[in-house]
């Protein structure tokens, strides 16, 4: 593949400055100067940001019954990395390895589910029904054998998950990514354990899944004490995360949340097949979404790219001797009416339209999921 050179483009989110024209050499790595016979792509003016990356997506497919392929959230849609949020366990991580991470153009990374089993059957066989869900010895082995690639520990801390387990897995995940240096991702939602019994146990770098849930009793919007302890936390470094999902992301709460100055530090989808075809669709989508709800569009940009990218250990930078890693894309004017996964409606008039995802030698023309009736 020939080089590329981009020029007119309106750079966004990035960590230091970035030149007026971009070069990417045939090798994918970023140079000083045009290769001969580079292709030159005029951008016209479309925003060029560091490659979007969704922290939570459900991509082991046939390993679980309910996550997509890693096409259906990646380049075409965008995405230039993102991280499966627990959908294998130590018994199975290999199979997730295997078949997914290591042959897929995108750059994947996984939290590994403390329950043994992953999610093979969501919500239908919990993955955490007792001491016999969790082998912490296995677990630790499987961190160490795959340090490359696991950025954390996954934990569905949550009734419909637990039951009356309550608080117990949460410990004794912490524990385990404790040992391994590591930090947790944990999904909030029904109680029990409550909603305060989990945020305590988490400590700067630990990330908060599904931060805008408007479930009674699993939401911090619940009660004013529990949004200024999700203030707190974010303010000392605890992460909090979208993870919209089907369930888990409320328009009021986000509303709420980022009128009082609580901005999440990422966005992302929870995209599986449960939500693919509505209300999620896309990071584009969701992103979009979290702007109507009051968050700055530089924000936004930083919640999807820099944000989530510095957590998986990728650069966010354009200079020369890096490997080119950019999403181009536009924020459009629109009047598209989406749901969050309350069935709660908004009214967007501007919207995250990608148009380009550049990975080292692979170049997608990239495009939001459009619901059905809607031209993207």
């Amino acid at each position: 593949m020939a080089g590329l050179t981009l020029t007119h483009f309106n750079p966004v989110g990035f960590d230091g400055p970035v030149p007026d024209t971009l070069h990417v050499g045939a090798d994918g790595i970023l140079r000083a100067a045009p290769e001969p016979g580079a292709e030159t792509l005029d951008c016209k003016g479309s925003w060029l940001s560091p490659g979007w990356a969704d922290l939570h997506v459900h991509v082991w497919h046939g390993g679980t019954d309910i996550s997509v392929r890693a096409d259906q959230g990646g380049l075409a849609h965008g995405v230039t990395a993102m991280a499966d949020a627990g959908s294998a366990g130590e018994a199975n991580f290999h199979g997730l390895r295997e078949y997914v991470l290591d042959r897929q153009p995108e750059t994947i990374r996984a939290f590994l589910n403390i329950g043994s089993i992953g999610l093979v059957a969501c919500n239908r066989v919990s993955e955490l029904i007792d001491m016999r869900s969790i082998d912490v010895d296995r677990t630790l082995k499987v961190i160490e054998d795959n340090r490359d690639v696991i950025c954390g520990i996954k934990v569905r801390a949550s009734g419909v998950i637990v039951g009356a387990w309550g608080i117990t897995p949460l410990r004794i995940g912490k524990r385990v990514a404790e040992i391994a240096g590591l930090p947790v991702m944990v999904h909030v939602g029904e109680m029990p354990p409550t909603l305060d019994e989990v945020l305590s146990v988490l400590t700067p770098g630990d990330v908060v899944t599904h931060c805008f849930n408007g479930k009674q009793g699993g939401s911090i919007a619940d009660t004013p004490q529990l949004m200024a302890m999700a203030k707190q936390l974010a303010a000392a470094g605890v992460l909090m995360d979208i993870g919209h999902g089907g369930a888990s992301f409320s328009f009021r709460v986000a509303r709420q949340a980022i009128g009082e100055g609580l901005k999440p530090y990422s966005i992302s989808t929870d995209l599986h097949l449960r939500n693919v075809h509505g209300p999620v669709y896309d990071l584009a989508t969701t992103v979009s979404k979290v702007l109507g709800s009051g968050l700055g569009f530089e924000d936004c940009v930083r919640a999807i790219g820099a944000h989530p990218r510095a957590f998986l250990k990728l650069e966010s930078t354009a200079k020369p001797g890096a490997r080119a890693d950019f999403t181009l894309f536009d924020l459009v004017d629109c009047d598209e009416t989406v749901r969050d996964s309350g069935g709660d409606t908004m009214r967007l008039t501007r919207m995250f339209e990608p148009r380009l995802a550049i990975l080292g030698t692979h170049r997608v023309e990239a495009r939001r999921v459009a619901p059905e009736g809607v031209n993207a």
